[in-house]
């Protein structure tokens, strides 16, 4: 077999390996027989709390194990494949098998480090929010940009998303705006994006053409359930209400439907203006503010609160994870990781997974570097 198939399938071989040690394959087997037969008892949708906990458990270790087999039986096939090829010279369906199996291998890899997913909020919804940073029209269309590009990502990998805030710029662009990533670990591939962005163009704005320098701000949140408990006093909240400035017909722009809650002790600030009705908005700005003292709380947890105060520093030179340049060349690259690429249109399209894989393995394998300490 050629050098370059083999090590192609050796690197898919070595990602199923550790993708079947991380899920301790006999233990998961197990496993999902005992939730089969919980979900099978008619009477366990009389707690239906419990029941949705066990759903979610067998589907998410049903869609491992059986993501791992198909893998492993396409490897099996596209090999077989290529050993009749080559027995009879057959170089269009050799091609056809490299391109397979380097399919695969993204695929594995992918697989192995969605296993690695295992932070408490990690399967959760998010919170994803952007804020414009200096600079007016310039730095607003920035961060617009931005949240189209998560838009875009979200839907592309089968991700349902929600705006939930949202105030313009004056001219273009957006000054800030949050929106609710609904899916099975949507925080845990979202969480690394937190962090500043920089961005290098020529302006659309500026009538001399010169180039400029933008920065906007992201902070990712996971959405937690009604069972974790986060204790806030209502005296510690501020609340304001006012007309919502997004789409929603007259209707909305004439009562005081949106609600921004200030959280005194920490300065955290929400707002959501999604519903007409001020009683839906303070409940999904209450989801918000809880998102946002969990995830303080967890960080610390996880001994990462240097990562948070990164989103909390100024929006500017010096704090960015990322920069991407539009002119005078084409280059997105991320700061932490080193990850770069010329492809700028396709990373503001959405095509992210290269930076939240990488960025995912890094800190992973910096996590496990302090445990090791």
């Amino acid at each position: 077999m050629r050098a370059e198939i083999q090590a192609v399938a050796e690197a898919v071989e070595q990602s199923l390996a550790l993708l079947r040690r991380h899920l301790d394959w006999e233990k998961s087997l197990f496993r999902l027989d005992e939730l089969n037969a919980l979900t099978e008892d008619p009477n366990l949708w009389n707690d239906p709390e419990r029941a949705q906990k066990l759903l979610r458990e067998k589907n998410q270790l049903d869609s491992a194990l059986t993501g791992t087999r198909q893998v492993e039986q396409e490897l099996r096939d596209t090999l077989e494949l290529v050993e009749m090829a080559e027995a009879e010279g057959d170089e269009s369906l050799i091609d056809d098998a490299q391109t397979t199996l380097a399919a695969l291998r993204e695929r594995a890899a992918k697989m192995e480090l969605e296993s690695l997913l295992s932070g408490e909020a990690d399967p959760n919804d998010c919170f994803l929010e952007v804020n414009a940073g200096a600079g007016g029209t310039e730095a607003q269309d920035w961060a617009l940009i931005l949240l189209r590009m998560y838009t875009r990502w979200a839907e592309q990998h089968g991700y349902k998303v929600d705006l939930l805030d949202e105030t313009n710029g004056e001219e273009a662009g957006i000054k800030s705006a949050t929106i609710q990533v609904k899916g099975h670990n949507a925080y845990g591939w979202l969480k690394t994006e937190s962090g500043v962005h920089r961005l290098v163009r020529i302006s659309p704005f500026d009538s001399q053409a010169r180039r400029h320098t933008s920065f906007a701000s992201v902070a990712v949140t996971p959405v937690i359930d009604d069972k974790i408990v986060v204790e806030i006093n209502e005296k510690d909240v501020k609340v304001d209400t006012f007309r919502a400035s997004g789409a929603g017909g007259q209707h909305v722009n004439k009562t005081d439907s949106a609600v921004r809650f200030t959280h005194i002790p920490t300065g955290i600030v929400v707002s959501c203006q999604q519903e007409r009705s001020q009683h839906k908005n303070r409940a999904k700005a209450w989801d918000m503010l809880r998102a946002r003292i969990y995830e303080m709380e967890l960080r610390k947890r996880e001994e990462a609160a240097s990562a948070l105060e990164a989103t909390k520093t100024d929006i500017g030179w010096g704090h960015q994870i990322r920069s991407y340049v539009l002119q005078p060349y084409q280059m997105v690259k991320d700061l932490r990781t080193g990850v770069e690429t010329s492809n700028s249109g396709g990373v503001l399209d959405g095509d992210l997974d290269q930076f939240l894989q990488a960025a995912l393995a890094h800190r992973i394998k910096g996590q496990g570097d302090e445990a090791a300490a």
